[in-house]
């Protein structure tokens, strides 16, 4: 189902989104198991209306109910925190109003259910919520990340809850309505052909000693250290994927085993990179040093470079166009709701 604003997955997400976390190191930019188009990009745009430099108390108004400044400050650090960076300064005003836009859609959404007097099991929301703190290594981790997101379990079961029925009610207005032919999905794969080009890649899986970002020396080191311990069981022979369920810091692969699936040139950091390119089948590499702490990579297999066969991409094709119709379809309900409601933008 297509997410209008992932606010309430955003906690989980920034668990291991590019440049925020242990995983960004594995963060893949289109999943190479993927058809490359679902990150193609939008066409070129006219430039967005200028936002002021001071924001008011209020952004908008969505049919009497005030969306405020805290609310959009919130979403916009949500969305640099996913990125791993400040909003780039000649982006601004196309993010922020992207960003406000979405704002503006889930508060309709959220309004319509509460017309449609929508509701989720309590039993359905506790599950959401251990799927989140699956999300994480530990306990400790999730309520930390909770307190750097400034956010209570209590605010957090609430924002899954809203999540939730809202999603209950695009299911029920959009989902009936998507439908792919087999005949759509051989015109996408044969109109796309280098969409389907696939460099070599290769499958690893790694341990993460995660360091803090800023780290001073004393915790590098330890970290290192710790490292190194590992790695010396790995060439002891322990089972690495043990190894890593025990040790690795990484959220997104410790509970796999350290198995970060197959990727291709250009979806790591460099330096994980060119240590997973360089290993063959069933090599570990020494500890490897990026911005998100030390590695031990492990590669299970490598491919060779292919265009990847109709067959074999036929699920992720179908199952990017019906996302897309999701999308189109959840757009017009929107604007179905804009247009039978009054929105006041005050920026």
């Amino acid at each position: 189902m297509m997410r209008v604003l992932p606010l309430v997955l955003a906690l989980a997400l920034g668990a291991c989104s590019k440049g925020n976390s242990a995983s960004a190191s594995t963060a893949q930019a289109a999943k190479p198991d993927q058809p490359a188009a679902a990150a193609t990009p939008p066409a070129a745009e006219a430039p967005a209306k200028p936002i002021p430099a001071q924001l008011p108390e209020v952004i908008a108004r969505v049919n009497g109910e005030a969306i405020n400044k805290g609310e959009f400050e919130k979403a916009i650090k949500n969305v640099e925190g996913r990125a791993g960076g400040p909003v780039p300064a000649e982006q601004r005003d196309r993010i922020f109003r992207g960003v406000l836009d979405q704002l503006i859609a889930y508060r309709l959404l959220m309004q319509e259910t509460k017309s449609r007097h929508i509701e989720i099991p309590d039993a359905e929301v506790d599950a959401r919520i251990a799927q989140i703190k699956q999300q994480f290594p530990s306990e400790d981790v999730f309520k930390q990340t909770l307190e750097k997101q400034n956010m209570t379990v209590e605010q957090l079961r609430a924002d899954a809850k809203s999540d939730m029925q809202v999603q209950k009610m695009l299911e029920s207005e959009v989902s009936g309505k998507v439908a792919v032919q087999p005949q759509d999905v051989t015109t996408f794969y044969e109109k796309n052909p280098d969409k389907f080009k696939q460099g070599e890649r290769v499958r690893a899986s790694h341990i993460l000693i995660r360091t803090p970002e800023n780290a001073d020396a004393k915790t590098k080191e330890a970290a290192r250290a710790k490292a190194d311990e590992v790695l010396k069981q790995v060439k002891a022979g322990k089972d690495f994927a043990e190894l890593a369920k025990a040790n690795s810091q990484d959220p997104g692969s410790a509970a796999n085993g350290g198995d970060l699936g197959y990727f291709q040139q250009g979806q790591m950091v460099g330096a994980f990179e060119r240590a997973a390119f360089a290993l063959k089948p069933g090599d570990v590499s020494d500890v490897v040093e990026t911005p998100f702490g030390y590695h031990i990579i492990k590669v299970a297999d490598k491919q060779a470079a292919q265009t990847v066969p109709l067959e074999q991409v036929k699920p992720q094709i179908e199952q990017f166009l019906q996302n897309q119709q999701r999308q189109q379809k959840t757009q017009v309900f929107i604007e179905s709701l804009k247009a039978k409601g009054k929105v006041e933008v005050l920026i």
